[in-house]
């Protein structure tokens, strides 16, 4: 086995560590093993010789400074050094290595902003319309739908099987680490994906997935993303319209009419409740853009 080969033994056992029991996403399994490979490869030049697992409990804050600062040098934002400090230390954890103590770049706190009804409505129309297909237009509807009625993630609505039809009140969703929670269905957002079910030209199995590309194969989020990425740009939305505002949307207009935010916390499928906290921040803001935009002395 050349060195290339050795060096990419470390971060693909790290990956199938992650994958397999960890139940970590596609996405983030990618994205910490790519993690490891560049951490590895800069302690390479770092310290002259290629890194073994045991090697890596020589590692010290120092070195960690010495990396991250490699990395802003690659234009890296606050928040991407910060995934990537966390990536080397679950990588650190795994191989059993403490990892040295070091405080991660500041990250400003966001707060999403939510799409008003008017315009989520007018980006799925748009989404629709642009389809290839009847069927693709409903599909895309039922989607969009999904995301801003049912509050699911975009993977979470694409990894939907056929076997949740026939829809009843409730829908069974498969979210992040395998954990599986119970989301209701409003009436429209049900005959949306009734209809699409109708309209779509492949069979239906049970365990196959219920949303389809346009040659048969599993609906890629990219592809989704595309769509209303178009558009958005049409209806000059903005580049905040994304499919995953669609659910900060979902969260924000129930939390605004009365929802509790341990009930937002079930829906949304948070695993801590301050994750679900940061929607009484984007209610305030709204709140506070309503007060400027409406009073007098504003």
């Amino acid at each position: 086995m050349d060195n290339m080969g050795r060096d990419a033994v470390l971060p693909l056992a790290f990956a199938d560590h992650l994958a397999n029991a960890r139940r970590r996403s596609p996405h983030t399994v990618r994205a910490y093993q790519a993690t490891a490979e560049r951490l590895l490869a800069f302690l390479g030049g770092h310290w002259g010789g290629r890194v073994a697992r045991g090697d890596l409990s020589r590692i010290t804050a120092a070195d960690l400074r010495a990396f991250l600062a490699h990395r802003r040098g690659e234009e890296l934002s606050n928040a991407s050094a910060a995934r990537e400090l966390s990536a080397v230390r679950a990588f650190l954890d795994w191989a059993g290595v403490e990892p040295p103590r070091l405080r991660g770049p500041r990250v400003k706190a966001g707060v999403p902003r939510p799409v008003a009804p008017a315009d989520v409505l007018a980006l799925a129309e748009e989404v629709s319309e642009d389809a290839r297909e009847p069927w693709i237009a409903a599909r895309d509807w039922a989607v969009l739908m999904l995301l801003y009625g049912a509050g699911l993630r975009i993977g979470e609505a694409l990894a939907l099987p056929a076997g949740i039809l026939p829809l009843g009140e409730t829908i069974r969703v498969l979210g992040k680490r395998g954990k599986t929670r119970i989301v209701p269905l409003l009436p429209q957002v049900a005959r949306a994906v009734e209809a699409y079910a109708a309209e779509q030209p492949w069979r239906l199995e049970r365990e196959a997935p219920l949303f389809r590309g346009a040659r048969g194969g599993v609906l890629s989020p990219a592809v989704v993303r595309r769509s209303v990425r178009a558009a958005r740009a049409r209806l000059d939305l903005g580049d905040r319209v994304t499919p995953h505002a669609l659910r900060h949307s979902f969260a924000t207009h129930l939390l605004g009419r009365g929802a509790d935010l341990r009930q937002l916390q079930e829906l949304l499928g948070h695993a801590s409740l301050s994750s679900t906290q940061v929607y009484t921040a984007v209610d305030a803001a709204h709140l506070l853009d309503v007060y400027r935009n409406a009073h007098p002395r504003a």
